[in-house]
């Protein structure tokens, strides 16, 4: 008997993790195999894949409008991913330093509702309010000199406009896992420093950034890797344009299945960008190795 329970006991974690790990295994390991075997074939979804050797990674090579699509990525990262750490962590900080008040509670909650809307409708949302022709808006950026209805519609400015829309998108989720950071750190060691004279400012770059840099490092590495899928909202309000000047990777790989009828060069630019992801998530472990060691 007793033998049977300790036999109970060891398969019973196992027990507990295989549904997970049969969807896992199944949806992410699965489209990740057929992904790798159908970028060597010739494929429209219609008509079976025919094998061409190493020839759409031979395209790769050639493809401007896959580089252009690679340098809108590059584009979007730098300027949203800063812009999202910085911007998070200063309203982490206030937020916390209000964090018994009613206005404290309010802003945490209000920031954090683009983050638990669909891309889609914030897609929808912004374009409605650039493109409507309402005339708050044309007034508030008329003080400007701007011409709001042309932010998504010139190639100059759509992927700055892209960029900021995706920043008030995600800011609120990583100034939620910076504020539960800065709740972790004890509150003697700002009453040291207070002690000590310093002021707040002083307290912030030299206590709350050092012990939030694991934080930031995180936060950083998962903005990047978000950054680098953008589809729906770039979708919704530019839809690729104008000029191909907002076609990130994943919707150059959705119009080659969809619009091209290549399915099986879109699932080559796909392994592409998974490369991407994966060498960025190997510098994150690498990062948080060696913050971990420091600790």
């Amino acid at each position: 008997m007793k033998k049977k329970k300790n036999i109970l006991s060891v398969l019973s974690p196992y027990a507990y993790i295989t549904p997970i790990s049969l969807i896992l295994l199944t949806f992410v390991a699965g489209s990740l195999i057929i992904a790798v075997c159908f970028s060597f074939t010739k494929y429209n979804i219609i008509t079976p894949a025919k094998f061409n050797g190493l020839f759409n990674y031979q395209k790769l090579l050639r493809d401007d409008k896959l580089k252009l699509c690679i340098l809108n990525t590059v584009k979007i990262t730098v300027m949203a991913v800063p812009l999202q750490i910085i911007i998070s962590t200063a309203l982490a900080a206030l937020i916390a330093s209000r964090k018994d008040t009613f206005l404290g509670k309010f802003a945490k909650a209000a920031l954090f509702i683009p983050v638990l809307s669909s891309s889609a409708v914030v897609g929808t949302v912004w374009k409605a309010i650039l493109n409507g022709g309402h005339p708050a808006v044309s007034s508030l950026f008329g003080l400007f000199g701007i011409d709001p209805t042309m932010l998504l519609g010139s190639s100059t400015t759509a992927i700055i406009t892209l960029s900021m829309i995706i920043v008030w998108k995600s800011m609120g989720y990583y100034m939620i896992i910076t504020l539960s950071s800065l709740m972790s750190i004890p509150d003697n060691y700002y009453e040291a420093a207070r002690a000590d004279g310093a002021n707040s400012w002083y307290i912030f770059c030299q206590i709350t950034i050092p012990l939030l840099k694991p934080t930031l490092i995180l936060n950083t590495f998962l903005a990047v890797i978000s950054s680098m899928q953008v589809f729906e909202i770039a979708y919704i309000t530019t839809g690729g344009g104008p000029s191909m000047s907002t076609t990130t990777m994943v919707m150059y790989a959705y119009q080659l299945t969809f619009k091209g009828g290549k399915a099986g060069y879109a699932m080559t630019v796909s392994n592409v960008l998974m490369l991407m992801v994966l060498v960025v998530v190997l510098f994150q472990q690498r990062f948080m190795r060696r913050e971990a060691s420091e600790i």
